[in-house]
């Protein structure tokens, strides 16, 4: 059992990590199927900035499905074991149903991935 995190305003994804309204927490078995939800309130601040990375942690996270972040938050939620997922937009059970499927990757992850700036991302194969 793991749980995915879903940046959520109105039962959609929020665009922007930092001032979402609330996570949409979704615990998944080994069947990969989504056998609870909940909703945690971020602490008053950014979010990267903010303490809720750990309580992520704390509370069984290992998958972030976002819209757009900064590097910043990140390097900070894979530097804890949370797995990444930018370019997610939609509502949150589509969402989380997509990457379940095997259906989402992270959409920065070409450029990203190389550990380099960004000599590889200008389209050159």
């Amino acid at each position: 059992m793991f749980k995915i995190a879903l940046p959520s305003r109105d039962g959609i994804v929020d665009e922007h990590f930092g001032h979402c309204e609330y996570f949409t927490l979704l615990t998944v078995d080994e069947g990969r199927r989504v056998v609870e939800e909940e909703q945690l309130a971020p602490p008053p601040g950014c979010g990267c900035k903010s303490n809720i990375i750990p309580v992520l942690v704390e509370k069984g996270v290992r998958v972030l499905l976002g819209g757009n972040m900064g590097e910043g938050a990140v390097m900070k939620l894979r530097q804890h074991g949370i797995e990444v997922v930018r370019g997610a937009s939609g509502p949150v059970s589509e969402v989380a149903a997509k990457w379940l499927a095997g259906e989402l990757a992270d959409k920065q992850e070409l450029c990203t991935a190389h550990g380099h700036h960004h000599e590889g991302c200008g389209g050159h194969h």
